[in-house]
């Protein structure tokens, strides 16, 4: 059944203060960020790899045609020199982790969303609580910041825009109307291409399949609305699921969580 369109968010536009940079002496450092709810930070670039940590809420970070969906039990990762935009999904307070290139254990040339251990947390808070660079425990905190980066998992929420012009529209179709729920094969009568080709391009511009692209999809919008207060009941009717329990088995197979953990967990950081 069709249903409403959800009009834009209106999103003011924060310029974080400036803060300690990395250095040679001093090669990673952290800062805690509160922006307005549902801010932008407008494309920038950094000379160090930033690690972008939600506190609680969620992010939207966009790097060229791929965007990343970073909730409150995960984070993102912007390697030194790439021009990215920071949208906040609802309120949001997070971690903005700077280190050197030099010692980064996460790749220097693509973006990526990492799982975070509640250890990983816990120094990015301790980083950015005041640590002085010459206290003892500030080498020691930062050895093992890079530790765990270096063996926390890789979680797959991104979300790239195809650059053919026959996958394209179904993308953003899908980025319009998550809800959708027509085939694959509906899809190829709508965008003049045949089923087996559309699947191909999946995989060569997209690397996952029809059916996962279109479930991230619906798991960046239901983060978001999530990060707003939206029950899950009305979350799972809007992204078009016959009953909350199918909405929610999905969330859990996507992110480990059930969808009433993850707003119990933004509850207790608020």
């Amino acid at each position: 059944m069709p249903r409403t369109a959800t009009a834009p968010v209106a999103r003011p536009n924060f310029v974080p203060m400036p803060r300690t940079a990395p250095s040679a002496v001093t090669p990673v450092v952290a800062h805690l960020r509160t922006p307005p709810p549902d801010a932008l930070i407008e494309p920038h670039r950094h000379e160090w790899g930033q690690l972008i940590c939600p506190q609680r809420g969620g992010l939207r970070i966009t790097a060229g045609e791929t965007s990343l969906i970073v909730p409150v039990f995960r984070a993102a990762w912007v390697p030194a020199g790439m021009s990215h935009e920071v949208a906040v999904l609802g309120e949001a307070q997070f971690y903005a982790v700077y280190m050197m290139s030099e010692v980064s254990p996460l790749p220097a040339g693509r973006c990526l969303v990492l799982e975070v251990s509640p250890l990983l947390r816990d120094l990015a808070a301790a980083m950015a609580g005041g640590m002085a660079s010459d206290d003892p425990r500030h080498g020691l905190v930062t050895s093992l910041l890079l530790e765990e980066l270096r063996v926390a998992p890789t979680a797959s929420l991104d979300l790239r825009m195809p650059d053919d012009r026959r996958l394209r529209p179904l993308c953003e179709g899908l980025m319009e109307r998550p809800e959708d729920d027509r085939s694959l094969a509906q899809w190829a009568e709508d965008v003049g291409a045949s089923e087996r080709t559309l699947a191909r391009l999946f995989s060569t511009e997209l690397g996952t399949s029809f059916g996962v692209w279109r479930q991230r999809v619906r798991i960046a919008r239901a983060v978001d609305w999530m990060s707003r207060g939206v029950p899950v009941a009305t979350v799972a009717s809007r992204l078009g699921y016959a009953n909350p329990a199918a909405f929610s088995a999905m969330f859990r197979r996507a992110l480990g969580v059930s969808p009433r953990d993850f707003t119990r967990v933004e509850r207790a950081r608020l």
